[in-house]
Order: C-alpha cells, then sequence, then structure tokens
C-alpha cells in the first residue's frame, strides 16, 4: 500500500465525466482513430483506479512525482516500455485538454519526460518464410478461399489487420489492380494489389463470399458495394482478433516462428526497400504520417546490406 507519497482523503470525484468528454474531444475534434480511442480510455481508467489507491481527490492534486511513480509500477508490473509511454502520452494529453478546457489553470505534468524507448527493430519474416506461410494448402471451401485471399492481401499491400476489416467492397479495384485502405485517422491511401493476391481476392469474392453472406450472386447493387469484403464464417464482419487468429493458425501450419498481421506488414515494407523501392513511396503505401517513422525500415537494411557484403565480398 502507497507509503512513500504524501496522500490527501479519499473523496469521490467526477472523474468519469472528465474522462469521456476527453474521449469525446478526441473523436470530434482530433479525429483520431478507434482503436487509438480505446487504448487512452484504457490507459486513463487505468490511472484512475491509481489514484483511488493513493487516495487522491482529484486531477488538481496529481503531481509529476505521482505520475513518476504510477509509471514506476507499471513497468515493474512487466508493462513494456512502449506501453508506459502510450499511458504517459494518454495522461498528459488528457492534462493538456484540462487546461484547454478551463479545468485548470496550468499544466502540472508538463515537466514530466518520457521514459527513454527501447531501440526496437520491427519483426520481419525472411521472403522464404513468407513464400511457406502463402504456400499452406487452405482448407476446402469458402473459408479456405478467404484465409488465403486475406493473408495475400496483408503482405501485398502491408495493410494493418484494422485496415482489412475495415475494407469494402467499394474500395477493391481488381481491374485497376489497388485497393483503397483508410488507415488511422480515417485517412485513405491508395495501395497497388500485386498478381497474386487480386486472383486470390477475386476468387474470394466471386465464389466464397456470396456463400458466406448467403447469397449465390455477386453483389450487383449500390448499397451492396458498401459492405465489408471480408466476413466471418456467419456473414458478420471479420473482426481484428479474428485475422490473428488466422495469421497465427496458418503461421504453425507453415512451422515457422510465432507472428502476427503486422509481421506481414513489416515484412512488406522490408522486402520492397531491400529490393530497392523509394523509402517515400513505402510511406505511402504504409500510410505513415511521418516519414520517419517508415525510416525505421532503413536500419534493416542496411543491416540486409551488410549480410550481403560479407557473403559475397571476397574480403567480407
Amino acid at each position: 500500500m502507497p507509503n512513500k507519497l504524501t496522500t490527501i482523503p479519499s473523496q469521490k470525484i467526477n472523474m468519469e465525466e472528465l474522462i469521456q468528454r476527453f474521449l469525446d474531444y478526441l473523436t470530434l475534434e482530433c479525429g483520431l482513430s478507434k482503436n487509438t480511442i480505446l487504448a487512452y480510455k484504457n490507459d486513463l481508467r487505468k490511472f484512475y483506479a491509481f489514484m483511488k489507491i493513493w487516495g487522491l481527490r482529484g486531477t488538481q492534486d496529481i503531481r509529476p512525482e505521482h505520475l513518476n511513480t504510477f509509471m514506476s509500477s507499471e513497468k515493474e508490473r512487466g508493462i513494456s516500455v512502449n506501453s508506459v509511454c502510450r499511458n504517459l502520452v494518454a495522461i498528459k494529453q488528457f492534462y493538456k485538454f484540462l487546461v484547454l478546457e478551463g479545468e485548470h489553470q496550468k499544466d502540472s505534468l508538463a515537466a514530466v519526460d518520457s521514459p527513454r524507448l527501447w531501440k526496437r527493430l520491427p519483426g520481419f519474416l525472411h521472403w522464404k518464410e513468407v513464400e511457406k506461410l502463402l504456400g499452406v494448402t487452405p482448407s476446402p471451401g469458402p473459408i479456405g478461399l478467404r484465409n488465403k485471399a486475406l493473408l495475400e492481401v496483408l503482405y501485398a499491400t502491408g495493410a494493418r489487420a484494422s485496415e482489412v476489416t475495415t475494407l469494402k467492397l467499394k474500395d477493391v479495384d481488381l481491374d485497376c489492380s489497388y485497393l483503397r485502405c483508410r488507415g488511422k485517422g480515417n485517412k485513405e491511401r491508395i495501395v497497388p494489389i500485386g498478381s497474386k493476391a487480386r486472383e486470390c481476392l477475386n476468387r474470394y469474392i466471386a465464389e466464397a463470399r456470396p456463400c458466406l453472406v448467403g447469397n449465390q450472386t455477386k453483389p450487383n447493387q449500390k448499397e451492396d458495394w458498401n459492405e465489408p469484403v471480408f466476413l466471418s464464417r456467419l456473414g458478420h464482419p471479420l473482426r481484428r482478433e479474428d485475422v490473428w487468429r488466422i495469421v497465427k493458425t496458418y503461421a504453425r501450419k507453415a512451422g515457422i516462428k510465432a507472428i502476427s498481421p503486422h509481421t506481414l506488414r513489416h515484412s512488406f515494407a522490408t522486402h520492397l526497400l531491400e529490393r530497392g523501392a523509394n523509402l517515400r513511396s513505402v510511406q505511402e503505401m504504409l500510410g505513415h504520417a511521418s516519414i520517419a517513422t517508415t525510416q525505421v525500415y532503413t536500419h534493416i537494411d542496411r543491416q540486409h546490406l551488410k549480410t550481403i557484403h560479407k557473403q559475397f565480398h571476397p574480403r567480407g
């Protein structure tokens, strides 16, 4: 139980209302994605639980040492530094909002620094491992065709799991070989799709999807094109959790290490750069707001070049 910091007698505060106002602000005025807002919501509720443990009456009673203690306790619980940093961002943004709304006269947490992030390169697959994954024979029937198309699209476009689950029929142009993805903040981007993925996606939409939706004809009415591309066995929109499960299942069948849908996204970017793709083009295809986010893959690319040099140079 708390014994290091001065605590204040507990008193009920309307913290839930403040958090909801902040989330509404993020949604309506900042246009953040649903996933980001959900993460902020969870982070702030966790911090509120911490406040109650310490007997803190309200947001005005939080001092930098309280926040530092909270971050240290999270780290001791085994929470990754990346997650702790996200917690800190959520809390600091919340306090900036309170000042903006006139709830606080000044931001009492402005001086709190973020803990140093571990430099960690994103995990990716060797192209031979990708071939093994995509070469797994799918189960017969509509579900097998769906899974095959899903995996091909993930690797061919570098799309996030949330982006393929929100992909609609109107976003697919197989004649021109591109998809329209909606990324973070509902920002749209056009991503090319290769011949193999296009073939699998076309077969899924033509043959398997009508079975899942319970209609043996292809969609031909305008409103049908607003429906999601990937459906569950019962005809419902596929969820992100389903995408993770499918990827992990096929990875296990392929006999490769445990991966996630994001591993295919990292592999997409890495393999493009290894073969000479322009960094700015990769940034656009990934939907990164800043090229600094994409530059992490250049470290992977340089490591690849070192490996090639060592393997083939006479004095490597």
